[in-house]
Order: structure tokens, then C-alpha cells, then sequence
């Protein structure tokens, strides 16, 4: 009688999104081995997407198998296993070598011949061709989006992800907030550090509560979503939100953190500390005062 792992895999991704609970997935391989009499001697569960190799519990199962702990998997569908070329191309090499013996399935059938590797070899590749087909989808997707000037992403702070409207909408409170300090640096008399601790006086902290780091204030005072334009893909985008701040602060702003970004370089002829001071030794000995011998025997 064979032995399996059982295991079950669900990610956030969104080709997962109508797949079994791992919960679900572990009420019908329970059901399903009882009904074929499979020995399950541990169940293995995983939160994370199969697009790309690495998975940690995954990558001990094959390890465990490697090494005779098991003669299978039982899992709900070849996909839950493998949506890449690597984790599929592995399974089907541990058949080949006869370290996987039998591998179980409600919604698919699998037997170690060469019919049931083809089989198998397809569904792996189906399940990477409809990742990969999803993956360019949703890429064009949000290609499209943006050329309708709509944002793919959060909204930086000053505004709000509308989830109705599926929009980006001004935050009334803090758009204040963040024109102001785009004002309060354009006068070109505050520092990073004062741009946080001025952000912070009015509510707005890291979302660990913490003041704004003066990187984030940066990041903040050059982003030109608050002009109404955005970067996506390296190019920069005429948004459909709603600008908070002119042009002018934010060019202002701009020349401010170009001039405090430059590295200061000192003047070639800048007087140094000890400078001269190693060529007057060297001109003390050759003028023959160096080594003299006094009375006492002793030389300077």
C-alpha cells in the first residue's frame, strides 16, 4: 500500500481566486482517500503562488520524497502542485526515477505510463499557459487604464482609493495638509526634517504611527500626482484625479531639492588642517639642522 502526502495549496493570486479554501481542499482529499483507501501519513498546507519556483513546503515535500518518506502526493488538481515549468518538469523527473510512485487527484487522473506522464505534462502546461496568459491580461489591462489617465495603483497620501467608482478622490483633510507643506518647502527656509515634523504636527505619520522619514518627504515632495500628471512604466502619465497643488510650488519644490541634493566640493586651494606642516620637516632636515650632535652625546 502506498503512502502520500497530502497537500494543499492556496494563494492571493488572482487565477486562485476560485479555487478550493485549503480548508475545502483538505475536507474532499480526506474524503477522497477514505473512499480509495490511501494511507496519508502528513498533511502539507501552503499560502503561496506556484507561478515561479521556490516554495519552502513544497520544496521539503519533493526532498521527503527524494528520500523514500513517501510514495506520492494527493492533491485536488495538478495545478495545486505546479504553475511553473520547473516544479512540473521536477515531478515528472522523480516519476521518471521512480521516487514518485503514484500521484492522486479527484479532478484528474494520473498513472506513472507514458500515456499519464503526457497527460500530466499537458496539465502542468496548461496551468502555466493560463497564468501567463492572465499575467499579459491583466498587464494590458492596466496599459489601458492608464492610457484613460487613470492611476493602477494606491493613491498617494492626499487622496483615496474610491472603491464604488473605482476612482481616485481627494482627501479633503490631508490634501490641505500636503499643499501646505509643498508651500511651506517652496520658501526654500525648511529642511526635510522640517517637512516631516510639519506633517506630523498635523496628523499624517508612517503607517506605524511614526514620523514621516525624511526619504519619505522626498518621495512626497517629487511626486507629480499631486499636479494631476503620474509615473507609470518609467513615463509620466495626464492623470483624471484631481490636482491639489499648482505648478509653481511643485517646480519650486523641484529646484529646491536639486541645489540641496548636489555634493558640496571643496576649493583646490582651501587651506587644510597640518597643511605645511610635513614640508617644513622635510626642509628643517635638509638644512642640515636635523641629527645634530650636542654635548650630551644625544642627537635631535
Amino acid at each position: 500500500m502506498n503512502n502520500f502526502f497530502l497537500y494543499a495549496r492556496k494563494s492571493t493570486d488572482v487565477e486562485d481566486k476560485q479555487v478550493l479554501s485549503i480548508e475545502a481542499q483538505i475536507t474532499e482529499l480526506r474524503a477522497f482517500a477514505k473512499q480509495n483507501n490511501l494511507a496519508i501519513i502528513e498533511e502539507l498546507t501552503e499560502k503561496q503562488s506556484a507561478k515561479i519556483p521556490g516554495r519552502p513546503v513544497f520544496g521539503e515535500m519533493i526532498k521527503r520524497l527524494e528520500n523514500g518518506e513517501a510514495d506520492g502526493i494527493l492533491a485536488w488538481h495538478p495545478d495545486r502542485l505546479a504553475r511553473n515549468s520547473v516544479d512540473g518538469g521536477k515531478i515528472i523527473y522523480l516519476i521518471d526515477c521512480g521516487r514518485i510512485a503514484a500521484l492522486k487527484f479527484p479532478q484528474f487522473w494520473f498513472e506513472p505510463t507514458p500515456q499519464g506522464k503526457f497527460m500530466l505534462n499537458i496539465a502542468f502546461g496548461q496551468s502555466k499557459y493560463y497564468v501567463d496568459s492572465l499575467s499579459e491580461n491583466t498587464k494590458r489591462g492596466l496599459r489601458q487604464k492608464v492610457r484613460r489617465g487613470e492611476y493602477p495603483s494606491v493613491a498617494p497620501i492626499g487622496y483615496i482609493n474610491d472603491v464604488r467608482t473605482k476612482s481616485i478622490v481627494v482627501d479633503k483633510k490631508k490634501a490641505k495638509v500636503i499643499r501646505e507643506a509643498f508651500e511651506y518647502y517652496a520658501t526654500g527656509n525648511a529642511r526635510l526634517e522640517d517637512v516631516s515634523n510639519f506633517l506630523a504636527q498635523r496628523g499624517i505619520l508612517s503607517r506605524g504611527g511614526k514620523r514621516i522619514h525624511k526619504t519619505r518627504a522626498t518621495f512626497i515632495l517629487s511626486n507629480p500626482f499631486y499636479t494631476g500628471l503620474f509615473r507609470y512604466a518609467g513615463e509620466l502619465h495626464e492623470g483624471k484625479h484631481e490636482p491639489i497643488i499648482t505648478k509653481k510650488p511643485f517646480d519650486t519644490a523641484q529646484e529646491i531639492l536639486r541645489q540641496r541634493g548636489k555634493p558640496r566640493h571643496k576649493q583646490k586651494n582651501q587651506p587644510q588642517a597640518f597643511c605645511g606642516l610635513i614640508s617644513y620637516s622635510k626642509s628643517f632636515f635638509a638644512c642640515g639642522l636635523g641629527g645634530k650632535t650636542f654635548t650630551n652625546g644625544k642627537t635631535r
